[in-house]
């Protein structure tokens, strides 16, 4: 049984080591900006933290573009239907478009009260509103960019998207320097980089799309429009649900002290950067689980299952290893500030506890995913969310401190890690074999 398992190692690894090389070179747009930017000056810089914020909050919703048409394209080719594969990409494109579109004309509209209520004022309001302006016309090409990444996925091709994603990050920090300080033109050079390199992008992801994968715009149906919208409404739930998590999470470390909530920060995205080795896992088996299905090889979707499980728990003991290792020092590169990194050194062995049950978590998601299980994720995650906030909001009148935030996130891992183990194992699952019982 472990042979029949590791056989689908080769394949795990090679959707998976392309697929963290994208993750991690996607959010580098946004820090090759912040890099030039932040020689600007304190406006501008600030300016732009409350843009990408804005952004973050526009485009969460959206992912759907890339966890829903992964498995249903994967499902597809599977059952050896490469016309609906095809019709599947062609209906996502057109959400993507009219969606980009929609957020592209209502962002405009509202621009100057939105960066309002996140607080600009005075010339950090200008240079937001310039930015803000310029960066949303992109919005087709970045959901366009999304349903590439679904889109190749689901053909099990990882490598195309990491290829598509150094591109465009190599366009933006050619552009960088030469709009933002070579003709003069500060943040919003910065926007126009950004512009071109995503369009860019999204140019390449449809060239791609036409000629290797195939979609045809006479094929779009309302029905399959309604069943990526029933996705995207499970999709925005579960995201909605982790991000109160960590929202009333910051609120509660803010409520201790700026010393707390500084520390938290730091810790939170140190989590959140660690997630990216496992989110490559959890690609893994979003793209190869439905095929298998599609195919009827139940006994395989569930094998890979196991095993992303098994390489997933791995890599989660691994990295608990490492953040024990590197307790004294990493601290130290994101703050100068003792008290700062005395309070993170308080966290540090919760941060690390965590992990091997969070990688299970994570790896959970795309499994689930993976056999289009969309609703149960989004309530899921709002049980294991309903369970951490009770938690955090004892954390002040009972004195629990910063560790005791952090271990409401243990909370929300451990509820997430029982509800998908319990989907997962359950006699009469939806992945697992009859004969496996």
């Amino acid at each position: 049984m472990k042979a029949a398992r590791r056989r689908h190692d080769r394949r795990i690894v090679a959707l998976g080591l392309p697929a963290l090389g994208a993750l991690a070179a996607d959010p580098l747009v946004s820090l090759v900006d912040t890099a030039f930017v932040g020689r600007l000056g304190t406006t501008s810089l600030a300016a732009l933290g409350i843009d990408a914020a804005l952004f973050g909050l526009a485009f969460f919703a959206f992912n759907f573009l890339a966890y829903g048409v992964t498995p249903l394209v994967a499902k597809a080719l599977g059952e050896g239907d490469r016309e609906r594969a095809a019709s599947l990409i062609s209906n996502a494109l057109v959400a993507a478009i009219g969606l980009g579109v929609a957020v592209t004309i209502l962002v405009q509209i509202v621009a100057v009260p939105a960066l309002e209520l996140m607080g600009a004022t005075g010339d950090v309001l200008a240079e937001a509103t310039g930015y803000l302006r310029i960066r949303v016309l992109a919005a087709p090409a970045v959901l366009i960019i999304t349903l590439g990444h679904g889109a190749f996925r689901g053909h099990q091709d990882t490598r195309t998207p990491l290829y598509v994603t150094l591109a465009l990050n190599a366009v933006n920090l050619v552009l960088d320097p030469v709009l933002i300080f070579g003709l003069d033109w500060g943040l919003n050079g910065a926007a126009v980089a950004t512009l071109v390199a995503q369009w860019f992008g999204a140019a390449w992801f449809l060239a791609l799309i036409g000629r290797r994968l195939g979609f045809s715009l006479s094929g779009v149906a309302l029905t399959e429009l309604f069943g990526l919208a029933r996705i995207g409404r499970d999709v925005v739930i579960r995201t909605a649900a982790l991000l109160v998590t960590f929202t009333v999470a910051t609120r509660v470390a803010a409520t201790i002290g700026d010393v707390e909530v500084a520390a938290h920060q730091i810790v939170a995205q140190i989590l959140f950067f660690l997630a990216l080795a496992i989110d490559a896992l959890a690609v893994a088996a979003q793209s190869l689980i439905p095929r298998y299905l599609g195919e009827k090889r139940d006994t395989d979707a569930w094998d890979v299952s196991i095993r992303v499980l098994q390489l997933g728990l791995g890599v989660g003991i691994v990295l608990a290893g490492l953040l024990i290792a590197t307790r004294s020092v990493v601290p130290g590169w994101f703050t100068s500030e003792v008290a700062v990194q005395d309070a993170v050194d308080d966290v540090w062995p919760i941060l690390a506890a965590i992990q091997p049950l969070a990688a299970l978590v994570y790896v959970w998601d795309g499994i689930v995913m993976g056999a289009a299980d969309f609703s149960f994720v989004a309530w899921a995650m709002v049980v294991s969310m309903i369970a951490a906030v009770a938690t955090l909001l004892l954390v002040v009148p009972l004195g629990w401190g910063l560790p005791g935030v952090w271990w409401s996130i243990g909370v929300l891992t451990v509820v997430r890690a029982v509800t998908l183990g319990w989907w997962h194992f359950r006699p009469a699952g939806k992945l697992r074999p009859a004969r496996s019982v």
